[in-house]
């Protein structure tokens, strides 16, 4: 008896041992499948299927595949080329071909190869058999051809992401994929109209379609997707009205149609769209008003309108937007005055209203903006005359005022200011350029061109130890460039990028140390055309190694051009009578 009890339980614990293994034995017909997936690889640099073998079970030592415990079906294929964790990146790839057979993997819920960067050809119809698949993440390879018609097979997929590929063709009408949550296809060159049976996908949250040809209208059936978040319709060839259908959208936090041909007016519908944040519409024909319901978005953090043909009076409703951080509405058509209830934007961080037709004195309630860190107002008939003296109180970052009608000299508060960007081009700024310039160290760049200051640039401009980008053309500007050239710089802040010096009244030979100087070290474009500098152009200046533009024509130059490597044009050395040498005519030396 004692003998048979032990029998037993040893053939009971033999049963549980034989159970768990044929629990985790890969299914035969898994295992080719993926081992045709390995065969198609012929670059895997980082070796992510190198635990792949044929000696080895794939459900228990195979690398990024997961099978189910019952079954021993895979169920799980992950082995994307960008993987992050607490404290490690592996961003690698893998060169080769979608293998026909990973369609076999009939319990497959999840697959996962994306950012391999080199995948290529394109995916095999055998997919739409993966009947169980709830995520498809394909992104970031060299992928080509359609979306294979099988896919309007995969019921239960949840997630597809097929963006930055080389897909194209037209997306199927009947892959109506009912399940779906989340649909990325930006980045590829798919064309046609986006389907109005895209209606039917009443579970998504987010649509991404940035980045290809779509073209036609956005069709009405859009406003039926109750559920979405996140809208990318941008860079396409969109035309047509934005429906009306759209504000259906409650939930939507990000609507983005900009870099499209769509036109007409902003529907006042949108002012349902009670969870927006963050809406652009630039690079658009988009026409007439802005609707005064603009001002009932609650959430609404930035409003990007610009490069458009809105016209008409900024609606005053805009300054209910407590949330608001941004409005770019440059290069439109409005006009009228700027609001006085913009000054109730207490958020608000950037306001470019640049190249309208606005008008009228700016409201000093401006001055309430606190936070305010980008302020353009740059080509608006705003005649100014003087700067505000209540600018003074804003902690500006960027300040444009180019053709607004300022004159006069330079305002003296600038001297104690954390301007980094100044632009006050295009006015009728005159007198000398002040000694405080020197105090404003925060400048990396600085527009004063096209005014007409006609002092020598004082010997204080040494300190702008930041300033990266000058422009001072068209003044009448004279004297020496040493304070310019031998300016301070905090490596590598502060060394030049581009200097324009063009149509002033300077003098003098340039520095024949010009290519010590380290602010000059990384300069790229330096200007000095129609001036009245003499002496010989220094060897240093053309070997400067990042120099990519040099103009030092109409001057009083003199003696040979020194050899250069770069393909500079005779035009910028013309019209200096003493100049001779490559790209002019040969030097007479007899």
């Amino acid at each position: 008896m004692e003998i048979s009890i032990h029998k037993k339980t040893f053939l009971l614990s033999l049963f549980f041992i034989l159970s768990f293994l044929v629990s985790q034995a890969c299914h035969s017909v898994d295992r080719a499948a993926l081992l045709h997936f390995k065969h198609n690889i012929i670059s895997d640099p980082s070796k992510l299927l190198h635990s792949w073998s044929l000696s080895s079970d794939c459900c228990s030592s195979w690398e990024g595949v997961a099978c189910d415990s019952s079954s021993g079906r895979v169920v799980n294929l992950s082995r994307p080329g960008l993987v992050s964790g607490n404290d490690f990146i592996i961003d690698t790839y893998m060169s080769g071909t979608l293998s026909p057979f990973l369609g076999n993997l009939s319990s497959l819920q999840l697959l996962d190869l994306s950012n391999l960067k080199d995948l290529k050809g394109p995916i095999p119809p055998e997919f739409g058999k993966l009947s169980k698949l709830t995520h498809l993440f394909l992104d970031t390879n060299k992928l080509k051809g359609s979306i294979p018609i099988t896919f309007r097979n995969l019921f239960r997929l949840e997630k597809l992401y097929l963006d930055d590929n080389d897909m194209s063709g037209a997306v199927p009408y009947s892959v109506t994929l009912s399940s779906l949550l989340e649909l990325g296809l930006s980045g590829n060159r798919f064309s046609g109209p986006i389907p109005n049976s895209i209606g039917k996908l009443v579970l998504l949250t987010k649509l991404d379609l940035q980045g290809n040809n779509f073209s036609g209208i956005i069709p009405t059936s859009l406003g039926k997707l109750k559920s979405l978040t996140y809208l990318d319709l941008s860079q396409n060839q969109i035309s047509g009205r934005l429906p009306q259908s759209i504000g259906g959208l409650s939930q939507l936090v990000l609507l983005y149609l900009n870099h499209n041909k769509i036109t007409g007016a902003i529907p006042a519908s949108i002012s349902r769209l009670s969870s927006l944040r963050f809406f652009q519409l630039s690079e658009n024909k988009f026409g007439g008003i802005l609707p005064a319901s603009l001002g009932q978005l609650p959430k609404i953090e930035r409003l990007i309108f610009e490069n458009n043909k809105l016209s008409g009076k900024l609606p005053a409703t805009i300054g209910h937007l407590a949330t608001l951080t941004d409005i770019f509405f440059s290069n439109n058509r409005f006009s009228g005055k700027i609001p006085s209830s913009f000054g109730n934007l207490r958020n608000l961080q950037a306001l470019d209203l640049s190249r309208n037709r606005l008008s009228g004195q700016i409201p000093p309630q401006l001055a309430k903006l606190q936070g305010l860190q980008i302020l353009d107002l740059s080509s608006n008939p705003l005649g100014l005359v003087t700067i505000p003296s209540w600018f003074s109180k804003l902690k500006l970052f960027r300040l444009l005022l180019a053709k607004t009608g300022v004159k006069g000299s330079l305002p003296s508060w600038l001297s104690s200011s954390s301007i980094s960007l100044l632009d006050l081009s295009g006015n009728a700024l005159a007198g000398k350029l002040p000694h405080w310039i020197g105090n404003m160290t925060s400048l990396s760049f600085l527009n004063l061109s096209n005014n007409g200051f006609h002092s020598s640039i004082p010997i204080e401009f040494k300190n702008l130890s930041l300033l990266m980008d000058l422009d001072l053309h068209s003044n009448k500007f004279s004297g020496h460039l040493d304070s310019i050239f031998s300016k301070q710089s905090q490596d590598p802040l502060g060394q030049f990028n581009s200097i324009d010096l063009s149509d002033n009244m300077f003098t003098g030979p340039i520095d024949e140390h010009i290519g010590e100087r380290p602010a000059m070290a990384s300069i790229k474009s330096l200007v000095l055309s129609s001036n009245k500098l003499s002496g010989t152009i220094p060897k240093e200046l053309l070997s400067l190694k990042d120099l990519q533009v040099i103009d030092v024509s109409k001057n009083q130059l003199t003696g040979e051009i020194p050899p250069h490597k770069a393909n500079f044009p005779a035009s910028a050395f013309m019209d200096n009578p003493g100049l001779c040498g490559a790209p002019l005519p040969p030097c007479n030396h007899s």
